[in-house]
């Protein structure tokens, strides 16, 4: 952190007076390289739209200045590292034992250090099993559900389905005792069967906590950043526009339609109520538990506004959301300006703020609560 950076520049965006500094950033330390080839990934485009000189590999001077940066900067006893891709996995189990030396190197005292990785897991062995168990790592990794559902858009470069090793990355992880979430990304298919996804998770796969992310995705997002698109083509609410596998459809094939997406939360709803609350943790539900107890929402999308969870690129690029990997969202680059100084810039905070303007009355004043859950409980 810049010698004058300190936590009056950042007063202004905190919660409460004692509020400490803290940011999160998602690091791409290969960029969107990856050795597989999923059809709806939001990523894999970014070689072409962002370029590079740096083949897509974090230099050992960036890696170093992003962990001596993002542990000065935050005043948290924890600061936790979270390591996407593309695929980081690519990189070897080296380039993460420099990663875990850089950081006790600049770990401050009584503060504790923790990582976490995103992973498709098709690269994942004993040897990753032992490092990541050794070293306290927090495993995230990519499954779609049962066989036929996963390997439906979770295909390798030549096509070829991926099931199977992902699959066995799992039990791995268990024999060696490493903590891991799933994140299942709900789509066209596989939201039509909400129970077949849920209870092979739970059954089979066993994670820690289950991470369903909907896949919605304009037509367009290869080639324009959120936010930029032309308002007057976006459509109008449950119009056929509005919903995949039409010709007027703004959105990919793929896409989740909104009807599935309700329909599958409020399946899975209904069995993990019945059967598995305490015992199975799902993100949107444990965020609506805590919610409705007047607690924060513990994900970024139900937050009046965002802006501390940034995304840094191998490059040293630091942009405003992870989503948000865009030229037209580029903050800045941490070899010249310091990543505590860009998150807490003018230009991020109006992003964090941007959240809660602009939508409709009729958003704002949904009311949402557990009741309307009972609801959906009781007529099955």
């Amino acid at each position: 952190m810049d010698s004058e950076t300190t936590t009056e520049n950042l007063t202004t965006w905190s919660m409460a007076p004692e509020s400490q500094r803290a940011y999160h950033a998602m690091i791409k330390p290969i960029g969107s390289i990856c050795n597989l080839d999923c059809t709806y990934c939001y990523y894999l485009h970014k070689k072409e739209l962002l370029g590079s000189n740096s083949k897509f590999q974090i230099s050992d001077e960036i890696l170093e200045t992003h962990i001596r940066q993002y542990i000065e900067g935050q005043d948290r006893s924890e600061v936790v590292f979270s390591w996407q891709g593309g695929e980081p996995t690519l990189l070897g189990l080296e380039f993460f034992q420099k990663v875990v030396e850089l950081e006790q190197k600049y770990k401050k005292p009584n503060q504790r250090i923790e990582n976490d990785l995103q992973t498709n897991g098709t690269l994942l062995n004993d040897e990753w099993g032992a490092f990541l168990k050794k070293h306290g790592f927090l495993v995230g990794l990519s499954i779609d559900g049962p066989k036929e559902l996963h390997d439906r858009y979770r295909v390798a470069k030549d096509g070829k389905p991926t099931f199977d090793k992902v699959f066995a990355a799992a039990q791995m992880l268990h024999r060696h005792g490493v903590p891991f979430n799933t994140l299942t990304v709900i789509n066209r298919v596989n939201a039509k069967k909400p129970l077949d996804v849920y209870r092979f998770l739970k059954n089979e796969v066993r994670p820690r906590q289950m991470q369903f992310i909907p896949c919605v995705e304009p037509k367009v997002f290869q080639q324009i950043a959120p936010q930029k698109w032309d308002a007057t083509l976006l459509p109008v609410q449950d119009s056929a526009a509005a919903r995949p596998g039409n010709a007027e459809s703004v959105v990919t094939e793929w896409s989740v339609d909104p009807e599935d997406w309700g329909y599958f939360l409020c399946k899975v709803w209904v069995d993990w109520y019945r059967r598995d609350i305490g015992k199975v943790f799902v993100n949107h539900f444990e965020t609506a538990v805590a919610q409705w107890k007047g607690m924060d929402a513990q994900l970024c999308i139900y937050h009046e506004f965002c802006g501390k969870g940034v995304a840094l690129e191998h490059d040293g690029n630091l942009y405003s959301c992870d989503h948000y990997v865009y030229p037209e969202y580029k903050l800045g680059n941490i070899l010249e300006t310091s990543s505590s100084r860009l998150v807490f810039s003018e230009q991020q905070k109006q992003f964090g703020f941007n959240k809660s303007i602009p939508c409709p009355s009729s958003v704002r004043s949904a009311n949402f609560s557990l009741r309307a859950m009972e609801n959906v409980r009781r007529t099955g």
